[in-house]
């Protein structure tokens, strides 16, 4: 007679394994469509496109100890105010652009791509674009003739011209802006904004 314990049979852990293996799985299944519903556009945490028309900051919030987006006030990209299935097209087209210009070989946006180049995850923020009234145009300059608009502030580094149009300039412009909307969790650290102290 066989005297192994029940708990060190084949048969039980062939049982437990399909078990925890199935429960795993619609685990997965019911994380997936929670985070799909958190990173849409329009939810708590990532604005709809039409923040683009909105003025954003970055302020420190001392409740959460860390850095939160602010949107406040009437601020259209471009001064024209856009509906939002006008700004979602614009951002789209911002992103695609990103993406065929394959930005993230030198930056990082959400914590992916690489460090040679600035993040640009609150690039939209950055204070050295100069005040909100004037932002819009000289990064859209900068992206469609970076070696006449170089901003290196003595790295060297540069940004090659890729031969982005005007209105793909405008379409990452707008993403840009849309981005720095997002509340990443006070990522990236130690970003500050002219106001975000």
């Amino acid at each position: 007679m066989d005297k192994t314990p029940w708990w060190a049979s084949t048969h039980f852990w062939k049982k437990t394994a399909i078990w925890v293996t199935a429960g795993s799985f619609l685990l997965l299944i019911g994380l997936t469509f929670d985070t799909m519903a958190k990173i849409q556009a329009g939810s708590r945490r990532v604005p709809s496109y039409a923040v683009i028309d909105q003025h954003i900051d970055y302020r420190y919030d001392a409740s959460k100890r860390r850095y939160l987006p602010v949107i406040e006030g009437s601020a259209p990209l471009f001064g024209k105010p856009l509906a939002e299935e006008e700004a979602a097209r614009l951002v789209a087209l911002g992103k695609k652009t990103i993406q065929a210009k394959n930005c993230m070989n030198c930056h990082t946006l959400l914590g992916n791509g690489a460090y040679y180049a600035p993040d640009l995850t609150k690039a939209w923020l950055d204070p050295a674009w100069g005040p909100e009234n004037v932002r819009p145009m000289l990064m859209k300059l900068f992206l469609m003739d970076p070696e006449s608009n170089a901003r290196t502030y003595g790295t060297g580094r540069k940004m090659p011209k890729l031969k982005i149009t005007e209105q793909e300039a405008e379409g990452i412009v707008a993403f840009l802006k849309w981005m720095a909307a997002i509340d990443t969790n006070g990522f990236p650290y130690n970003f500050k904004t002219t106001g975000g102290e």
